[in-house]
């Protein structure tokens, strides 16, 4: 964790407002650019030496009824974690909230259950700097709000969801 905390204190998001708006709702005002930030997180992740990992994917073909092929090959289809180091798996976050659920209810339950994590930290932002990044980019409060109401399945592996802002 301690080292998760110097990565976040480490990127300096001033220096990643970049993008100027083209929306409707907030025509020319600088926003942050989330590809910027996860491309500094990643740095200051690997300066430390966390990880990427990838596991292949072998899609299967049993569930395709009269010998029906189907068009989609598993052929270099992977799913992957962000960051990983001494079994904790670490994703990063700014955009839409379906990428946040994705990472937190299947990714990290699948890499638990391959024996890579024990447990997972979600790294998202807070409402207050998702408003200064594009329309749709989800946040902290509304994810942890799902998350109480959703309640505990018997899949959940222990996972932290960190609000962070700029």
């Amino acid at each position: 964790m301690q080292e998760i905390e110097q990565v976040i204190s480490a990127v300096d998001s001033a220096i990643h407002k970049t993008k100027i708006s083209k929306e409707k709702t907030m025509p020319g005002k600088a926003l942050y650019k989330p590809g910027s930030l996860n491309r500094a997180f990643r740095e200051e992740f690997a300066a430390r030496r966390w990880q990427k990992w990838k596991i292949p994917c072998d899609y299967p073909t049993q569930y395709y009824t009269r010998g029906y092929t189907p068009p989609i090959s598993s052929k270099g289809a992977f799913r992957e974690m962000a960051f990983v180091k001494n079994r904790m798996g670490v994703e990063v976050q700014f955009g839409k909230y379906a990428f946040m659920v994705y990472n937190v209810c299947a990714k990290m339950t699948i890499f638990h259950k391959l024996d890579v994590i024990d447990v997972g930290v979600e790294n998202v932002p807070l409402k207050e700097f998702a408003d200064e990044m594009s329309t749709g980019v989800s946040y902290f409060e509304q994810f942890v709000w799902d998350l109480e109401h959703r309640g505990v399945a018997d899949i959940d592996i222990p996972v932290l969801i960190l609000g962070v802002t700029a």
